[in-house]
């Protein structure tokens, strides 16, 4: 379950990278571009969706919460110091969603193909930011030829549900 599909609340859906749950704050972080088109639509605070699936252990699991943006923050600076420069290498790209003539990577023609050094990504430190969804509500589904099982969570609050 490390790659869940993101929900923005304009309906946008995108697969993204979980980089660490939470389960004392209950929240889910991931990394994205401070100047996607989602990272304006969720800002500071908007409602989203993560779905998780499991297929081995045919476990799905929903999540609504809220989401936002951090990009001056400890908590911002601490993952971007967490990742590699290889990782960082995505900041150096042309803003996500911009127009192009041919397929392109959007990274510029120097970098491709290669790892970066800290001081060539430093400068696009900007760029990356942090999403953290604070999850409200957790719907585990279970699938199963003997009768599907699901359950809601809320905080430490749990109750079975009919599929």
């Amino acid at each position: 379950m490390h790659t869940p599909v993101v929900v923005t609340g304009d309906a946008d859906a995108r697969i993204m990278v979980l980089r660490e749950f939470d389960p004392e704050d209950w929240t889910l972080r991931f990394h994205t571009d401070a100047r996607s088109p989602k990272a304006g639509v969720i800002a500071q605070g908007a409602p989203m969706g993560v779905l998780f699936y499991d297929a081995p252990g045919k476990v799905q699991i929903r999540i609504r919460g809220t989401g936002r943006i951090e990009t001056d923050t400890a908590i911002a600076s601490a993952a971007w110091e967490e990742s590699t420069p290889y990782a960082r290498r995505c900041y150096l790209g042309a803003p996500p969603g911009e127009a192009r003539s041919e397929p392109s990577s959007g990274l510029p023609e120097w970098i491709e193909g290669r790892k970066p050094t800290e001081d060539e990504v430093a400068p696009v430190r900007e760029n990356f930011a942090v999403l953290l969804v604070q999850i409200e509500e957790a719907d585990w589904y279970w699938l199963s030829n003997d009768g599907h099982r699901r359950a809601i969570f809320q905080g430490d609050a749990g109750r079975w549900v009919t599929p």
